[in-house]
């Protein structure tokens, strides 16, 4: 089976729709740009299942590569044979190409490349080959190896040294590791003792067991976690009668043969000391493999699902990083983001300067007409949020609030963009301005942070960081684009995850648009320094220039369908005049009489295009995520001390994990509804019913106030 055929097998996806993705990949176009303007070609592949491919396609050919080297390096020895071929040809995964690379080898010094420099090769052979007429006496024909000089003192000696090469021939037999570790697999316990005596988080794993193949990926991470730290000490642990008998089986043909007791000794110290080591160093390799790439698509859906919660657009915000000793943090920016004013009050403890900070918050909602007080979730938020809600109250002026997580707002603040951004403030006003801005347009924000700083993971910082940065790098590619940017107000941080422009070429964007003014269309993006005709490409259908005189480019519609476009409302007596008006609403209906296959036909482009510039023209400039509910949380609740067991309340779901989803209810601490405690019907994983920014009704079920543990259930509400 090559690459094509098994892709298409293990992703469901047909061979020509397979070969098709590959190809505009290897030419060098980017996910987004193949998902959105190649759907014909692809057969309509979404940006999740383009990713998934290219993934296992890179796999792969690293796969097919590591087989070449092998191949090259057994043939430069003179031993490769027909069946290593077959071997090699046959592995499908990068430890059995290794497992029959294994004899191969240089190794370091070993019992039995001892054994073998003094001469016991021939020993060992004659042992395994278990022919009674040739070994009468075993232990007369081992004494003529006894040799002095290479310290062969004695027929035991040459034995023992002839078992250390059977031990090490049977470890490095490809097939015997294989149907080991897949017995492993099969029988074996994950066993997990306390590593030191005192209590931690990890004292519930003090004196675990379970079957090694049902192990949840999040406690796989916990108890690596908890190795790391020192507290536990795991083990993969078998009932050693299952691989020695399967040794046996294999290697003593002959059980009355004089040399079966030798064997039988070789064989179990080879599965004690060699194989059984490596197996379990490779079974809990892959176990941890396994368990962050679980980790990493959950993290990946827990950060879409943040990227893309709806913006609050066209309001001023004022924005407020709640605090004790230092202070609340104020920011107001107006419509666009841009910052009007700052300021610091101090109305929580220990200062307690409630009517001096009112005044101050009063002055700024009427000087700056704000509309929304967006405050954060962080330590202080629930008495600054009785603060605001009492200070709105006087004022009767109808601003609303609401809270927003400031997740990774510190990590901004603190960052060479954030001081880039604003020089002059300290970190705590840059962190004010960030939760206001987190109001108006979530995905602009938190772009600037880096994914793993924004709190949706679970044990992210456990995982192999640049599979991670790479994953994680990918969503926040597909939702930039997936909403697309206004090319004249975009910051570089941004622009850079546009499809076809980097980090250089987005900075090159923002320079232009300094020293030249706007751009007026999306053409113009060709005159900036690193922007070639492949990179303008990828980006335009992106780029969004919402005063340009071709209406065209404030759409997703990409510059080479425009001729298209422009045909397809002239079939039907639109002009572009009407485009953005109600004289344009009848068009979809219209199109859809005369039939997409037949447009599709007569203007030589595919029904998938046809419908996305259909759907492009009915709201041209469109944000995809205007149609989602905005978040947003009040709550009388000030403490974990004023809850109480039976309580029922809405809440934001922060975060979704592999056992259950913390929820933020109002108070400081994000309660956890566990995934038994999420339906009545049976869920196998909490993402079949939750998505990070869901709004969801819950009853406490459990309080640790000490330990600052909520206990929630989502059942029989």
């Amino acid at each position: 089976m090559n690459i094509i055929e098994r892709l298409s097998e293990e992703l469901s996806i047909r061979q020509t729709q397979v070969e098709a993705a590959v190809g505009l990949i290897d030419e060098g176009n980017t996910i987004p740009f193949i998902a959105r303007y190649r759907k014909e070609v692809t057969g309509s592949l979404d940006d999740e299942q383009l990713r998934a491919l290219e993934d296992r396609l890179n796999y792969l050919r690293g796969l097919e590569k590591r087989k070449e080297e092998v191949r090259a390096a057994i043939a430069e020895q003179g031993k490769m044979t027909p069946e290593i071929e077959d071997a090699l040809s046959a592995a499908q995964i990068l430890a059995e190409v290794e497992d029959v690379y294994r004899p191969f080898k240089q190794k370091k010094k070993t019992r039995a490349s001892v054994a073998r420099e003094k001469g016991l090769l021939p020993l060992a052979e004659l042992l395994l080959a278990q022919e009674k007429r040739y070994v009468p006496d075993l232990e007369t024909v081992a004494s003529s190896y006894i040799d002095e000089e290479k310290k062969i003192a004695s027929a035991k000696d040459a034995l023992n040294g002839a078992m250390d090469i059977i031990a090490e021939i049977i470890s490095d037999d490809a097939d015997y590791r294989k149907d080991i570790r897949a017995l492993t697999y099969e029988h074996a316990l994950f066993s997990v003792k306390q590593a030191k005596d005192e209590d931690s988080v990890y004292s519930m794993y003090y004196d675990y067991s379970e079957k090694l193949s049902e192990i949840p990926h999040h406690r796989i991470l916990a108890i690596n976690r908890g190795e790391k730290e020192e507290f536990l000490k795991p083990s993969v642990e078998i009932s050693k009668d299952i691989p020695l008998n399967y040794l046996l089986s294999r290697v003593v043909t002959d059980p009355q043969s004089p040399a079966a007791p030798y064997l039988i000794s070789a064989l179990a110290d080879s599965y004690d000391r060699l194989i059984a080591p490596s197996i379990e160093r490779e079974i809990r390799s892959e176990l941890f493999d396994g368990a962050s790439e679980g980790a990493i698509k959950l993290f990946a859906q827990n950060l879409k699902n943040l990227l893309m919660q709806a913006p609050i657009k066209g309001k001023t915000v004022l924005g407020l990083d709640p605090g004790y000793r230092t202070g609340c943090k104020l920011a107001v920016v107006d419509k666009t983001g841009k910052v009007l004013d700052t300021a610091v009050i101090y109305p929580t403890k220990p200062h307690e300067k409630t009517e001096a900070a009112k005044k101050i918050v009063k002055r700024l909602i009427t000087q700056y007409h704000v509309d929304i007080v967006s405050i954060g979730n962080g330590t202080a938020s629930k008495e600054s949020e009785a603060f605001i809600a009492e200070t709105l109250k006087e004022m009767h002026c109808g601003v609303k609030y609401l809270i927003t997580s400031e997740a990774g707002a510190s990590v901004y603040s603190a960052s060479k963009l954030g001081a880039l951004e604003f020089p002059d403030f300290d970190v705590t006003q840059r962190s004010a301005v960030s939760i206001a801005r987190r109001v108006q347009d979530p995905l602009a924000e938190l772009v600037k942070i880096d994914p793993k700083s924004i709190g949706v993971g679970q044990y992210q910082h456990d995982m192999k960081p640049a599979r991670l940065d790479e994953a994680l790098a990918g969503v926040v590619e597909d939702c930039v684009n997936a909403v697309g940017v206004d090319v004249n107000t975009a910051s570089h941080s941004l622009l850079e995850h546009i499809a076809g422009i980097n980090a250089t070429s987005a900075k090159n964007i923002v320079k232009y648009r300094e020293e030249n003014g706007e751009f007026k269309k999306r053409a113009e993006i060709l005159k900036v320094p690193r922007i070639g005709a492949k990179a303008y490409e990828q980006c335009a259908g992106f780029l969004r220039v919402a005063g340009s005189p071709e209406i065209f480019d404030n759409t997703g519609i990409h510059p080479e369908s425009y001729e298209k476009a422009a045909l397809l409302i002239g079939k039907f007596g639109y002009t572009k005049a009407d485009i953005g008006t109600s004289g344009l609403k009848g068009l979809r209906r219209a199109a859809d009489l005369y039939g997409i296959a037949r447009l599709s036909e007569e203007l030589s482009v595919g029904e998938p295009t046809v419908i996305d510039i259909i759907t492009e023209l009915e709201k041209p400039g469109r944000d995809i995520r205007d149609d989602l509910p905005t978040p947003e949380l009040h709550s009388d609740i000030l403490d974990i001390s004023d809850l109480s067991v039976g309580m029922v309340m809405n809440g934001v779901v922060r975060n979704v994990i592999d056992f259950g989803a913390f929820v933020d209810i109002g108070v400081h601490q994000d309660g956890l509804v566990h995934v038994s405690e999420i339906s009545g019907k049976f869920i196998r994983h909490p993402a079949e019913m939750l998505s990070v920014g869901d709004t969801v009704r819950v009853k406490i079920k459990s309080l640790d106030v000490a330990k600052k543990r909520i206990g929630l259930t989502m059942k029989n509400l």
